[in-house]
């Protein structure tokens, strides 16, 4: 494998020819935030306590819907506040005796947790979502640098051993890995495979929708490195539901190891990149008797990149033996008439509602 030298002028020119600067992509549906809950609202919906190192930011909630809400907390793992987007079903404060699977929805790389109201079929009446801040680059890992511009960015951390056993503590779920899924695209595409293969104690069902989920493959490395550098472009407006259709960016320029340290596939310095990739055999063995779904196209620039990687996961699956279902709706004419093949949510929202019902289905199925 030959990779281009990852300098900052190299990275610019990689992303580049990885995304085009005319590529096209479907406007989602605008996710504006909802302003600060007044007091009456905010009461409306349940009430959180502190707990396994999260700290709930007072008068912060935001409440979009009397089942659709956001709290801020802070954490030592992480610098500065973070946003958890909740959705609950409709009959959660009708039933209190009752308890329910929980989906966790990993945003990708320039979102936010606003970008779930892309994605309708999210927002089930079987089922509570839970949408946590993923950063605009935190690549769903504890980085190796902890001093760059973002400070804090344990995020694989917040997520698994403080978000998790959070909501459980809060909200009325049904706590064990057959009732617990997370599911994500592009970055979070990542993440979700990632998080099922580190801990398969707790999730039971996995979803990655024009996931990065082959690091053997130098265009998806140099998409990381891309948005540690700040390098906006297609990747990043596509991965974002702003109607506009551009984000804001990654965030401040780090060093380009900050995260899973040199790329450089010479004398084992690439030895993070090749511990966490998801399509390495090794990894992908820990998903056994886990219900594992991809979605790609392959019309853009990006998805043709998603579909090589999710192509190299379900075959390796497939030798391993571990059943597993890929959705390659190519140009996109199969799955929507929004969707044109390519890395954005006109695709990536029908793609929910085809799997929403399959996975309320396992979760009833399951005891």
């Amino acid at each position: 494998m030959t990779f281009l030298r990852f300098t900052t002028v190299g990275a610019a020119f990689t992303l580049a020819a990885l995304t085009g600067t005319g590529a096209a992509h479907a406007d989602a549906p605008n996710a504006a935030p909802a302003a600060t809950a007044s007091a009456a609202s905010a009461s409306a919906v349940p009430a959180f306590t502190d707990g396994h190192g999260l700290t709930v930011v007072p008068g912060s909630t935001e409440v979009h819907s009397p089942t659709d809400f956001t709290i801020t907390v802070t954490t030592k793992q992480l610098s500065g506040k973070h946003k958890i987007r909740i959705l609950l079903p409709a009959g959660y404060d009708a039933d209190p005796g009752r308890r329910w699977p929980v989906t966790y929805f990993l945003h990708g790389g320039g979102g936010t947790v606003n970008d779930v109201a892309a994605a309708p079929a999210l927002h089930s009446d079987s089922m509570i979502t839970v949408v946590p801040d993923g950063g605009l680059k935190g690549w769903y890992a504890d980085w190796l640098m902890q001093n760059t511009a973002e400070g804090a960015a344990n995020w694989e951390t917040f997520h698994l051993t403080q978000v998790v056993p959070f909501i459980d503590a809060n909200l009325r779920t049904r706590a064990d890995r057959a009732h617990r899924a997370v599911v994500g695209l592009s970055m979070g595409g990542y993440g979700s495979l990632h998080y099922a293969e580190a801990r398969p104690d707790l999730f039971g069902h996995v979803a990655a929708l024009s996931g990065g989920i082959d690091f053997g493959m130098p265009q998806v490395r140099a998409a990381v490195l891309a948005t540690e550098l700040n390098l906006t472009g297609a990747w990043c407006a596509a991965s974002s539901s702003s109607g506009s259709g551009k984000c804001t960016g990654f965030g401040p320029y780090v060093d380009s190891d900050a995260i899973f340290g040199s790329p450089y596939p010479f004398f084992d310095a690439d030895r993070v990149w090749k511990a966490v990739d998801p399509a390495a055999p090794a990894n992908l063995a820990k998903l056994s008797g886990t219900g594992i779904t991809l979605y790609t196209g392959n019309n853009d620039i990006i998805d043709v990149h998603t579909e090589a990687a999710s192509k190299t996961v379900k075959a390796r699956l497939d030798q391993l033996g571990i059943p597993s279902r890929l959705v390659n709706y190519g140009n996109g004419a199969s799955l929507a008439p929004s969707c044109d093949g390519g890395h954005n949510y006109g695709c990536w929202a029908p793609a929910f509602a085809d799997y929403v019902p399959r996975l309320e289905a396992a979760f009833a199925a399951a005891r």
